[in-house]
């Protein structure tokens, strides 16, 4: 009876609403979920930080344009023996899947510079109050990856294991049923790295520089990704003969911003000793 109630079950068709050549796809509708619940809580962030709260609206027309073609970008280039043979139109369909969030975040970060050069805030603290509500957007946004039997990982009898249809299994395991749902850890992952963050900045607001809460929530959420993705078996980018590319880039932004917001404190509490 437990492991009945701890089974996903296999997802339905990916399209929630089709007429004629339109398509409503659940992937479409998690994104602007997750879009919709960031703003919101973004909102709530800045006015905590005595800023109008309205400026999270107002952010989005700076931010998600060039943080969906920083996303798109990031997966074709890093993906791009799924395209290589037919380029075009399918670099281009995005509700079909395929958004790299590293690309989002810098192709956003870039927006949200012109935002706050041209609303006179400083970006930092903007992209602050933003960190909570972004990661709860991925835990959201994630959903939509199982809609579309995709970014699961390796075969498992676990009884939380998701079946992907025969159509949607990676070359190799043809064979196999049942996979690791990736996508839901991912989820669930990033859900405890916004609350950490709401947790974050309150405990120490009174000690926070500006872009300490964006730091935090790139090393967690990086810590998370990098063991999503021993699990993934999905087509990804290879650097040597065998590592994936989203492993090293993982590692490499967990352990370069947890050290460098250590090292920017570290040094105000030298210099307080010395005083």
């Amino acid at each position: 009876m437990l492991f009945a109630l701890l089974e996903i079950p296999s997802p339905p068709s990916p399209i929630l609403f089709e007429a004629g050549p339109f398509a409503l796809r659940y992937y479409g509708i998690f994104i602007a979920l997750g879009i919709a619940a960031a703003t919101w809580l973004t909102s709530r962030e800045l006015e905590r930080r005595d800023y109008d709260g309205a400026l999270a609206l107002d952010a989005l027309f700076f931010v998600v344009p060039p943080g969906f073609i920083g996303a798109r970008i990031y997966h074709v280039i890093t993906d791009w023996d799924l395209y290589a043979g037919d380029p075009f139109p399918a670099v281009f369909e995005v509700w079909s899947g395929g958004l790299g969030i590293y690309g989002a975040v810098a192709g956003g970060f870039l927006g949200l510079l012109a935002f706050g050069w041209y609303r006179g805030v400083s970006p930092l603290t903007v992209a602050d109050a933003a960190a909570p509500g972004l990661v709860l957007g991925q835990a959201i946004g994630r959903w939509g990856n199982y809609f579309n039997q995709e970014l699961f990982g390796r075969p498992t009898d676990l009884p939380w294991a998701i079946t992907i249809d025969p159509e949607n299994r990676p070359a190799g395991f043809a064979d196999a049923e049942t996979f690791h749902p990736t996508f839901l850890y991912e989820s669930v992952w990033n859900l405890l790295v916004a609350l950490v963050l709401l947790w974050f900045a309150r405990r120490f607001a009174d000690r926070l520089k500006a872009g300490d809460v964006v730091l935090l929530y790139v090393s967690l959420y990086s810590v998370g990704r990098f063991f999503v993705e021993l699990l993934r078996i999905d087509p990804a980018f290879i650097i040597g003969d065998a590592v994936r590319g989203n492993l090293f880039v993982s590692s490499v932004l967990a352990i370069g911003c947890a050290l460098a917001l250590l090292l920017r404190h570290s040094r105000n509490t030298r210099k307080r000793r010395v005083r």
